[in-house]
């Protein structure tokens, strides 16, 4: 008796059944990764966010959604968000980003988009996009409650994920291998450049676009003393955080 192996892809059922399929492989996941639900505090609303966005990755794809295209680098990011008054587009910038750099690091385990022969010392490193998503939930999270003029359910969602967010890309990873069987089998070389490298002139060349940005910032505002400039001065204070620990600047 001979046993077949079916291939059944991801997003070919209905939105509900997807759903709790995508369900059903997370928590056994959280379980067996070692990060049960509630385990430093309560996530089960987690859980049902992470559950809704693999399902519309499966269903719908990572497409440009309401935030618009997806940018790569923080400046761009920073630029788009600084064009616009409007709260919720901030935060569906920030909230797409993070959602997307989650799903990227998690589900794909390559947060850049990197073709698979191209030279690992030209990326940043896992550190470097775990700051950026813990930073980009933190500030959707800011603009979620500067929308609503409230703390919400969502933007209580978003918190945890900036807190929790090395936590819940190791779930998605465990997921990734054990459930959907995405492997990616690399040699000692790549692992030796992934481990090792760090695309030092990309870090000088944004954190130079950034240190201009903080100056004209700073400027203005000693002049000034606007609340709207203080927030974008902190806003760009947290991105060359996150590339330069070394940084130190509080805004009095």
């Amino acid at each position: 008796m001979s046993v077949a192996t079916i291939y059944k892809p991801l997003g070919s059922d209905s939105p509900e059944e997807t759903y709790f399929y995508m369900m059903n492989c997370l928590l056994y996941s959280r379980v067996e990764s070692g990060f049960p639900s509630n385990d430093d505090y309560l996530d089960e609303d987690v859980n049902v966010y992470l559950a809704n966005l693999l399902t519309e990755t499966a269903c719908s794809g990572s497409g440009d959604g309401e935030a618009g295209p997806l940018v790569s680098y923080d400046i761009a990011l920073f630029q788009r968000v600084r064009a616009t008054d409007n709260p919720r587009q901030k935060y569906m910038l920030y909230k797409a980003h993070a959602d997307n750099l989650l799903i990227s690091l998690g589900i794909f385990g390559n947060a850049k988009g990197s073709r698979l022969n191209s030279n690992p010392y030209m990326a940043m490193s896992e550190n470097s996009y775990i700051g950026r998503g813990k930073s980009y939930y933190s500030l959707a999270q800011s603009y979620a409650i500067e929308t609503h003029r409230r703390s919400t359910a969502v933007a209580d969602v978003l918190g945890k994920l900036s807190r929790g967010f090395e936590k819940y890309v190791k779930i998605l990873a465990h997921l990734r291998s054990d459930y959907f069987n995405l492997h990616h089998h690399m040699t000692e070389g790549e692992l030796y450049h992934l481990e090792c490298s760090l695309d030092i002139e990309e870090h000088k060349d944004e954190l130079k676009g950034l240190y201009d940005i903080f100056l004209d910032l700073y400027s203005s505002y000693r002049k000034t003393k606007s609340a709207r400039i203080k927030k974008e001065l902190d806003e760009v204070s947290s991105r060359i955080r996150a590339l330069d620990p070394s940084f130190n600047f509080e805004c009095e």
